[in-house]
């Protein structure tokens, strides 16, 4: 099930400023990501997988729902 880059940083109960901290990377950045205004190239996303511990297949760029798993 592919969620967004949101929900995904919900689920694992973070903060935009942790997980970009965690990232390497700007909070505006992260929040642009999230938002769907700019997508990460492939070393970014390389950092978002290993940090959130997730495949890019589970992420849903394009979403911005905020759907959290129960």
């Amino acid at each position: 099930m592919q969620l967004s880059l949101r929900a995904i940083r919900i689920n694992r109960n973070k903060t935009q400023e942790e997980a970009a901290k965690g990232i390497g990377i700007s909070v505006e950045t992260l929040a642009n990501y999230e938002k769907g205004n700019t997508y990460p190239d492939i070393p970014i996303l390389k950092k978002i997988e290993k940090y959130y511990d997730v495949s890019y297949n589970d992420i849903d760029f394009f979403c911005n729902d905020i759907t959290v798993k129960q």
